[in-house]
C-alpha cells in the first residue's frame, strides 16, 4: 500500500498540496498580467481582479473545505486520545476545534468577497482566518504536548510549538503594520512613506499563511493511523 493510502493522511497531504498551490498560482497569474508587483503583494492583491480573482477564490474555497475535513479529522482523533480527561481535557480539544472551523469560515469570506468589491467584508474574513488560525495552532501544540507519548513524537511537538510561535509572532506586524498603509492600488508606490509598513506587513501575512501550511504538514503521520466512518441508522 502507498503511504498516502495509509489511513486517512491524504486529507492534511491535499490541503498542503492545494493551499499552496492556491497562494502560488493566483500570485503568478498576477504577476505575468501585471496586476502586482513581484515584491511580495498582500495575498489577496493577488486574487483581486480576474481572471486570477476567479481562480483564487474556487481554489481557497476547496482549501477551506479540505482544511474542514482536516480539522475535524484531527479532533475527532485527539478525542480518542482524550479518554482519560487528565491526559488532554476534552475542552480544550473542542475550543481547538471551534477555532479551526472560524479560521475556515474566514476562507470562504475571503474566497467570496474579494477586497476591491467589498473590502470591509474581506478584511472581517481574513481577520477571522489569521486570528482563528493562530489560536487553533496555539492550542493544538498545547494538546500534542499534553497527549504525549500518545500521538505525536516530542519532535514534531517541538515543530508544532516552533510553527505556532512563529505564527503568532507575524500575526502582529501583519495587522499593527496595516493600519499605517495608506495605499490602495495593487501596485503600490516604493516612494510613498507607507511603503515600508505595507511591506512589512505583506511579508508577515506570507509568513503566517505558510506557517499554517506547515502545520498541516505535521499532521500527515498521525492521520496514518486512523480512519473515520459514517454510520447510517434508519429513522423509526
Amino acid at each position: 500500500m502507498f503511504w498516502f493510502k495509509r489511513g486517512l493522511c491524504f486529507l492534511p497531504v491535499f490541503l498542503v498540496i492545494w493551499s499552496s498551490s492556491t497562494f502560488i498560482i493566483s500570485y503568478l497569474i498576477a504577476l505575468l498580467r501585471h496586476d502586482v508587483d513581484i515584491i511580495f503583494p498582500y495575498i489577496s492583491d493577488t486574487g483581486a481582479n480576474p481572471p486570477e480573482s476567479c481562480i483564487f477564490g474556487l481554489m481557497t474555497f476547496i482549501s477551506a473545505c479540505a482544511g474542514t475535513a482536516t480539522i475535524y479529522g484531527r479532533y475527532k482523533y485527539v478525542e480518542k486520545l482524550s479518554v482519560d480527561p487528565r491526559v488532554v481535557y476534552p475542552g480544550l480539544n473542542k475550543a481547538a476545534f471551534v477555532f479551526g472551523m472560524l479560521s475556515c469560515l474566514g476562507m470562504c469570506i475571503v474566497a467570496t468577497f474579494q477586497e476591491t468589491t467589498v473590502a470591509v467584508v474581506h478584511d472581517i474574513g481574513a481577520l477571522m482566518f489569521f486570528v482563528s488560525g493562530v489560536l487553533y495552532t496555539i492550542l493544538q501544540s498545547v494538546l500534542s504536548y499534553r497527549a504525549y507519548p500518545f500521538g505525536s513524537s516530542m519532535s514534531v511537538c517541538r515543530v508544532r510549538l516552533g510553527i505556532a510561535t512563529l505564527a503568532s509572532l507575524a500575526f502582529f506586524p501583519t495587522v499593527i503594520c496595516a493600519f499605517f498603509v495608506t495605499q490602495t492600488a495593487l501596485r503600490r508606490d516604493t516612494e510613498q512613506k507607507d511603503y515600508p509598513f505595507y511591506l512589512a506587513s505583506a511579508v508577515c501575512e506570507w509568513i503566517v499563511a505558510f506557517s499554517f501550511i506547515c502545520f498541516f504538514l505535521t499532521y500527515i503521520d498521525d492521520f496514518k493511523l486512523f480512519t473515520l466512518r459514517v454510520k447510517t441508522e434508519y429513522a423509526e
